[in-house]
Order: C-alpha cells, then structure tokens, then sequence
C-alpha cells in the first residue's frame, strides 16, 4: 500500500526553487519510490531519531530528503527538509526542534 506524501513549508519552499528539469525529475522520482517503499531511507539517530534522510544524486552532487513516517491511520510520509547536504543537518535539527 502507498504512502501519502505530505511536503512541509519549507520543502515546498526548496522544491519551488529548482530549475533543473532533471534534478526535479530526480526528486519526483526519489518521492514516488519513497512513497511505495518509505523505509528505503536511512533512520538518523540522537537528535534526528525518528527521520529518515534518503540521498539524491544528481550530476555529482548528493541531495538529501529527510522525511518522518507515520504508520498510523491513513500511512503517510511527511517530507522536513530538502537540500545539498552542505550545512543540511544543521537545518535539519532546527526544524525539528521546532516541531
């Protein structure tokens, strides 16, 4: 069974950004495989216990999708944060925090 993907504000935020067609690509097609298989990704731990990060790759460079699964009712996989993995868990951890 599939999982409902839910993007948070500052996913959208990021996603809206994107030019590239083919990196675009890459992230819709890295969510669709997400969707039927959410625990493909990696689980963090400590601070990020209870995130997944899932790794992009596109033209060299590694993309990261960090997302929460939720089991419970209708299955639902919630997108956090997306990026370069640069300062990308610094961001993260903030944004958890926040939640």
């Amino acid at each position: 069974m599939k999982y409902t993907v839910h993007l948070s504000p500052a996913a959208v935020r990021y996603f809206k950004k994107i030019r590239d067609k083919e990196l675009s690509l890459a992230f819709r097609t890295a969510l669709l495989t997400l969707a039927e298989s959410p625990h493909l990704g990696s689980p963090k731990r400590g601070d990020l216990s209870g995130v997944y990060g899932y790794d992009v790759w596109h033209k060299g460079t590694n993309y990261e999708i960090a997302y929460k699964v939720y089991e419970s009712g209708d299955r639902q996989l919630v997108v956090i944060l997306a990026g370069t993995r640069g300062n990308f868990y610094e961001q993260l951890k903030r944004h958890v925090r926040h939640k």
